[in-house]
């Protein structure tokens, strides 16, 4: 893990993240919806390694749109965005995610997958799991905070 990456929130807006998200095929059609907070991810010294996303539903949280620019990849950056926007997601809630092609990854840190029929209402109501994502995607939930 790198020391020093630092978040800075952004709107959903940001032309860098759209652009990034559209990059990695990851979904935009609801990043400027409200009740999502997405950030950019970079050095102590403003070199912008990616971004990532959190939105809020009732007591828990979706993490989205963990990206990391091509360039910065395969040095476990990812590991960090995902560790300081957790940070952001605030301690007690239960946090899911769903991914088609990350699986492998955020099983090393702390996620498993979890059946559609056990995930909390208001996070299957987001416009992520009831209509953007396939059906096909794996669900995951958190369950010991990478380290």
């Amino acid at each position: 893990m790198l020391s020093g990456i630092q978040l800075s929130e952004i709107a959903g807006s940001d032309l860098d993240l759209r652009a990034t998200l559209v990059e990695a095929a990851l979904p935009t059609d609801d990043i400027e919806d409200e009740g999502r907070t997405f950030f950019r991810a970079s050095s102590n010294e403003g070199e912008i390694y990616g971004f990532s996303g959190i939105e809020r539903c009732a007591s828990d949280a979706l993490l989205r749109s963990i990206v990391v620019l091509p360039s910065h990849r395969g040095r476990g950056i990812g590991l960090d965005i995902v560790v300081a926007t957790l940070g952001r997601a605030g301690l007690g809630s239960d946090v899911y995610l769903a991914t088609t092609t990350a699986t492998a990854f955020f099983s090393r840190i702390g996620f498993v997958e979890v059946a559609r029929d056990s995930v909390p209402s208001a996070v299957l109501a987001t416009r992520q799991l009831s209509s953007i994502c396939p059906s096909s995607a794996t669900i995951m939930k958190l369950i010991k905070p990478p380290s």
